[in-house]
């Protein structure tokens, strides 16, 4: 996974929004992704191929029609390295204060 490439693709307000719609309602087309955004349908089909070389969308022709669905995996993999190991100081931290305070009230 390139971690530099999903950042680059998240940096973008437009493509977080995308990535939004996407996952209150996965699969949906090209056209269904420009509603409502203020951009021409080429300056979506790019964003979109940004997050598909990031790995954050996939695409799935069903006859005529491509649909687009969110991969949550390269982000959960950047929760884990970036996010979950400083949850866990703060967890520890806590845990250490909890047996503190509790062997204060014992004696």
């Amino acid at each position: 996974m390139d971690d530099d490439a999903v950042f680059r693709a998240l940096a973008d307000a437009s493509r977080r929004q995308m990535l939004d719609r996407l996952h209150a309602r996965n699969g949906q087309t090209l056209g269904e992704l420009c509603q409502g955004l203020a951009m021409t349908r080429q300056a979506v089909a790019k964003h979109v191929a940004i997050l598909e070389e990031a790995n954050l969308v996939s695409s799935e022709r069903q006859g005529r029609e491509k649909l687009h669905f969110i991969n949550p995996v390269p982000i959960n993999a950047i929760a884990q390295r970036w996010i979950s190991k400083f949850e866990r100081q703060h967890l520890n931290a806590l845990a250490d204060l909890k047996e503190t305070l509790e062997a204060k009230g014992r004696n």
